[in-house]
């Protein structure tokens, strides 16, 4: 069982442009290998395997083992946290804009 990522873990595994552009892929693809995300990538395969390891223990993706090789998932479940956090300020922006969108009115009515 994988534990609930706190927001920190999650925004700090997201932070990095390329354990980013790495978790994009997993998504894109559904499931994939780390070969598969190195291949065209500019990065090693230590690298990936050092992106996969952050991203996991973030709880953003999953790992499947299938003979030698281990496919990699995204667990939509993972970014819970962050869009939580998004959620709650939501609502401050939708009050900013419904506040900008009257002030307008008022300017150019």
């Amino acid at each position: 069982m994988i534990a609930t990522a706190t927001i920190d873990t999650v925004m700090q595994a997201l932070a990095v442009p390329t354990r980013r552009a790495v978790f994009e892929r997993i998504v894109q693809s559904g499931e994939i290998t780390v070969v598969e995300l190195t291949r065209g990538s500019g990065v090693t395969q230590g690298a990936i395997s050092q992106h996969l390891k952050s991203l996991k223990q973030a709880g953003l993706v999953a790992e499947r083992a299938q003979g030698r090789n281990v496919y990699y998932r995204a667990r939509p479940e993972g970014l819970e946290p962050l869009a939580d956090w998004m959620g709650h300020y939501g609502a401050f922006w939708r009050d900013r804009f419904a506040d900008l969108r009257a002030l307008l009115e008022e300017i150019d009515p």
